[in-house]
């Protein structure tokens, strides 16, 4: 955590200018290949935007800040990345590493062909793993504010994997899966 007005002392790279239009090139293209395979409609296109806002708070909470003239210290780069799970972690940064994940749980398997658990669990893992490098990538060298966290990446699988099965469960009401059906991207049964 920096100190108070140490983000006045170093420049950083803002976070709006990079998460939009991120975001919206995301975007377009998820409608782009909705389009292609004859699948576009408001429900799915829905179901794209809330995958990329969810792609740029993701962004904007994992990743910034980002420095663009790196402040000198003396830590060890080993002082930015935690290998060893459980040791330590509270219950309050598990709690919300789940929670983080569940809307993309529920999103992941409204989105991919053929949704299953393994499937859900590898989108998750990719994701998650993706983030604590660029953690630890930025915090090395350009003294991002983040440590990349073994313990991050299990509660996040977690939530991924709980969203997944709290769709599975809504699946299981069949007025609920009548509409759940239009925001998928493929024909066919949830997660199993």
């Amino acid at each position: 955590m920096l100190t108070p007005g140490a983000e006045t002392l170093f420049r950083q790279v803002p976070v709006l200018p990079v998460v939009v239009p991120v975001a919206a090139v995301a975007f377009l293209g998820l409608l782009w290949s909705l389009r292609r395979r004859g699948r576009l409609s408001l429900p799915r296109a829905a179901v794209a935007a809330a995958l990329c806002v969810y792609l740029a708070g993701t962004i904007a909470n994992t990743v910034f800040p980002v420095f663009l003239d790196k402040p000198t210290g003396t830590r060890p780069w080993s002082a930015f990345l935690n290998v060893v799970p459980v040791v330590g972690y509270e219950p309050a940064d598990f709690a919300m590493n789940v929670a983080v994940f569940v809307p993309l749980g529920v999103l992941v398997a409204l989105v991919v062909t053929r949704p299953s658990w393994t499937r859900v669990l590898a989108v998750a893992a990719a994701i998650s793993a993706t983030i604590e490098v660029t953690q630890f990538v930025t915090a090395t060298t350009l003294g991002g504010g983040h440590v990349a966290d073994v313990n991050d990446l299990l509660s996040n699988v977690v939530g991924g994997l709980l969203g997944a099965g709290l769709l599975a469960l809504l699946d299981r009401v069949p007025a609920v899966r009548a509409v759940v059906d239009r925001f998928r991207w493929q024909d066919g049964s949830p997660a199993r």
